[in-house]
């Protein structure tokens, strides 16, 4: 999915700052730009969640990243066709290339949309020996037609610890998404606008730090001690 315009004209320029790989890049062994996928949770033709979507690529890639975006539209419902799927295959592909996440959902009836909660449910936990999620970052956000809510972005948390990965601290809640995007789809210059700007400083920032050391950080006791069970088992087994 192309991204129209990617001029930050909300920024202030001043305060903002589009060098953060460039900082980190000494600190680790990768220097690739850091990679995000990101996923939003609606079909309408003006999708709140998708703008938003739009304006967390545009800085995010601003900052040095380099940006997916996924469109759910033509995405079976989990288990209602196989994971061979060219949209299934598709996500999940983007889901291991990313070394980070962001996920936007409209609040409906006080919950994240199924839209959202359907990419997330394709996602696996495992795909053979490879986690797609695991130890990467995430930042989550939401949007909302009234007052000002956290239920889906608490609702998203849970499923980033689920999926084992490193949820950031900040993340931003849109009220009255309606009033704060103009009629070519860019977001208004607002203190919801400035949180967005926040969160995905804090997400890149939290994504150079832990990316080269997510297979340390993530790795368990019991995972180990099961993994040398298995060995023994198969190593010492009679026949083959």
């Amino acid at each position: 999915m192309s991204i129209p315009d990617q001029s930050l004209p909300q920024v202030d320029n001043d305060h903002f700052d589009a060098s953060i790989a460039a900082r980190f890049a000494a600190r680790g062994a990768s220097t690739h730009a850091p990679r995000f996928l990101l996923l939003y949770g609606s079909l309408r033709e003006r999708s709140y969640s998708r703008l938003l979507t739009l304006e967390a690529a545009r800085l995010l890639i601003a900052m040095g990243g380099e940006v997916r975006i996924f469109d759910p539209a033509g995405l079976p419902l989990p288990d209602a066709a196989p994971d061979t799927h060219p949209k299934v295959q598709e996500l999940r592909a983007s889901a291991a290339w990313a070394e980070g996440m962001v996920w936007t959902s409209p609040e409906r009836h006080g919950a994240m949309s199924g839209i959202m909660k359907a990419q997330i449910d394709w996602i696996p936990l495992s795909m053979g020996a490879a986690r797609p999620t695991q130890g990467k970052t995430l930042a989550v956000m939401e949007v909302s037609g009234g007052s000002q809510s956290f239920n889906a972005v608490n609702q998203l948390r849970v499923l980033g610890r689920w999926m084992r990965m490193i949820t950031i601290p900040n993340q931003s809640s849109v009220a009255k998404a309606f009033l704060e995007f103009d009629e070519a789809g860019r977001m208004k210059p607002s203190s919801y606008y400035d949180r967005v700007v926040d969160v995905m400083e804090e997400l890149i920032k939290f994504t150079l730090l832990t990316r080269d050391l997510a297979p340390y950080l993530v790795e368990r006791y019991s995972e180990r001690k099961e993994s040398a069970a298995d060995l023994s088992k198969r190593v010492n087994q009679r026949s083959i």
